[in-house]
């Protein structure tokens, strides 16, 4: 790497993007359908999913139980994408405000998610994980991720993938960019924050993968349009260096061992039956708060508000049982979901006491009935 590297901010400045390739959110949903990726509605004007019902909402419930799904309902978020016209009809057809979102890992899709919001970069560990940058490398002007992505691609000789026009790429109303890959060799790739202190491609570079969702074009936010750029309507196949990249950053699980998934209530009531004192309420106590803990690997679209409630509600039932005090509880509960999602605390503490409230209700006790 040179030792003289300057950034400004025109970097990630393009010509202007055409507007939506579908138009109206019911054809940008149908249209995404026809090409294999699954569609789910995201609230009004929002980013984020469109709301549960007041069932979905309750404390202790998950998707996988849920009757919505089967009944044609959007609850659960990307749990719930489709590529049955029928049901795309009958969702955006009833509701055309709702924007588009597409489940990733159902669609094979990778997305790389650069945002351009200026800001003052972390410790050089943190800009390219990984990868050490000397002291002596003038870093003036990176502020965004098109800057690190391009130092990234500039050390490997290619092309950034911000101007890889050979994929479909869509720009954000923030000035961010989306490049859209399909995965190609059937691998699960994991989604990740660039933010992240764990896995994480590059600062300010988060990647969209499966347990993930991304915006589909032409939706519009309260923010403006994601509008595509260039000519470019297909993804490509996620180049072997980028997938290179990915694998060397974590972004795929490791041989053997299983995603984190939500503990089922009979599988708690199982652990606390058989005993065995503080070690395997510990050992409890992490599978229940893995689902908060993965959500710190994304930066959205990972249900961190339900897996949360989850969490909180479990342990309230601890607390009443007499194997946590409710201090712990929430200490250990606000830490996890300080880790998972910084900067949210508030909302957090919220969801935090209403799961907590909810669980003290029911004690998990080994005589206790799911």
């Amino acid at each position: 790497m040179s030792a003289e590297l300057r950034f400004s901010r025109s970097d990630s400045r393009h010509p202007a993007p055409e507007r939506s390739v579908a138009g109206l959110s019911l054809a940008t949903a149908r249209w995404c359908a026809r090409r294999g990726w699954p569609v789910h509605p995201l609230a009004p004007g929002r980013k984020t999913p469109a709301a549960n019902c007041e069932d979905c909402r309750l404390p202790g419930h998950t998707h996988s139980s849920c009757t919505c799904l089967p009944d044609g309902r959007w609850c659960h978020g990307f749990h719930a994408a489709t590529l049955d016209q029928r049901r795309i009809e009958q969702w955006w057809g009833a509701h055309p405000e709702f924007g588009v979102g597409v489940a990733c890992g159902p669609a094979g899709l990778v997305v790389i998610d650069i945002d351009a919001h200026a800001a003052q970069p972390p410790g050089r560990d943190r800009i390219l994980p990984g990868i050490a940058i000397a002291e002596h490398v003038d870093l003036t002007g990176l502020a965004t991720g098109f800057h690190t992505l391009g130092v990234l691609a500039a050390l490997r000789g290619v092309v950034s993938p911000a101007d890889d026009a050979s994929t479909l790429r869509v720009r954000t109303p923030s000035g961010g960019m989306h490049v859209w890959y399909r995965a190609g060799d059937g691998r699960r790739w994991h989604c990740s924050s660039g933010s992240s202190r764990g896995r994480a491609l590059a600062w300010q570079v988060d990647v969209r993968a499966h347990g993930g969702y991304i915006i589909a074009p032409g939706t519009t936010t309260s923010a403006g349009i994601y509008t595509r750029v260039g000519d470019t309507r297909q993804p490509a196949v996620l180049p072997p260096w980028l997938a290179q990249e990915l694998e060397r950053t974590g972004h795929l699980p490791a041989a053997n061992i299983p995603a984190p998934r939500p503990v089922p209530p009979r599988a708690q009531q199982a652990v606390l039956a058989a005993g065995g004192g503080r070690n395997r309420t510990r050992h409890m106590l992490a599978a229940v708060l893995a689902p908060v803990e993965a959500c710190g690997q994304v930066s959205e679209g990972a249900g961190f508000s339900d897996a949360l409630n989850r969490a909180a509600y479990t342990f309230g039932g601890l607390v009443a049982a007499g194997r946590l005090t409710q201090d712990e509880a929430e200490r250990i509960l606000k830490e996890t979901a300080a880790a998972a999602r910084p900067g949210q605390e508030r909302r957090a503490e919220q969801i935090i006491r209403s799961g907590l409230a909810a669980g003290l209700k029911r004690p998990l006790t080994s005589g206790s009935r799911p």
